[in-house]
């Protein structure tokens, strides 16, 4: 039987901020179509980790990487890659939902309308909002403002916009931080909806949540990888006391 290669897969990653390095020669492989949380600390390395992904520190001057981040085996990093189209394939959910001042229609069908997107956009809107189990919510409301959807509404939104490029792999970074429990719930049932299609890697702070969601974890401190594994494992039986004490909340 023939090794299932990794979509996203790390060699000696190392980010650095100026002279600081953040992320310190992380290796790391990403299957495809399941969960993986990404725990640690504030300050271990997370959120940076998660953005070489799509390539969002590009647009930190002070940002550099050594090593190799791979996409399907690809150097993302190469001069030849496109980061635009490496967007599209990589997409991205930030801690506070982020709609667009537009209509809820123009959230989802913006970024494939710029990017030359031939087919219908009314049924391009209506899959993606179906998928982020929004539509319901929102059918007979398609024109009204974004920004007048309450906080999980907005962040199901942001997923429904992602959706429509097309993606194979949607980074979630703490995407429930901001939102209330009930909220927080239906963001985590959509994850659990949207696995079989597509690879997702989410940053959280929250145990509970990594524990309810995920199908791997992995545990960063001070720029570290410390344990990486199954995430049943790693919450019940892991092999480094470190991942035991975060988890137990003994530091962190």
């Amino acid at each position: 039987m023939e090794e299932c290669k990794p979509i996203l897969e790390t060699r000696k990653l190392c980010i650095n901020y100026g002279d600081l390095r953040v992320v310190k020669g992380i290796d790391l492989q990403i299957p495809s179509h399941q969960v993986t949380a990404v725990i640690g600390p504030s300050g271990c390395g997370k959120s940076s980790m998660l953005r070489v992904f799509n390539r969002m520190n590009d647009f930190i001057p002070t940002a550099w990487v050594e090593g190799e981040v791979l996409f399907h085996g690809e150097d993302l990093y190469d001069k030849t890659v496109d980061p635009g189209l490496i967007r599209q394939k990589i997409g991205m959910v930030f801690q506070r939902p982020n709609p667009f001042p537009k209509s809820i229609f123009k959230n989802v069908v913006w970024g494939p309308k710029i990017n030359g997107y031939k087919g219908n956009l009314n049924d391009l809107a209506e899959e993606a909002l179906r998928k982020a189990a929004l539509w319901n919510e929102v059918k007979d409301r398609l024109r009204d403002s974004a920004l007048k959807l309450s906080g999980g509404q907005q962040q199901r939104l942001c997923i429904a916009r992602a959706i429509a490029m097309n993606p194979e792999v949607i980074l979630m970074d703490e995407p429930c931080s901001a939102l209330d429990p009930r909220a927080t719930a239906r963001i985590e049932d959509l994850i659990q909806e949207l696995r079989s299609r597509y690879t997702i890697v989410i940053v959280t702070h929250n145990m509970q949540q990594a524990a309810r969601i995920s199908d791997l974890t992995a545990f960063l401190y001070e720029g570290d990888l410390v344990e990486f594994g199954p995430t049943k494992r790693i919450f019940t039986q892991p092999d480094q006391k470190r991942t035991e004490d975060y988890i137990t909340g003994r530091f962190g």
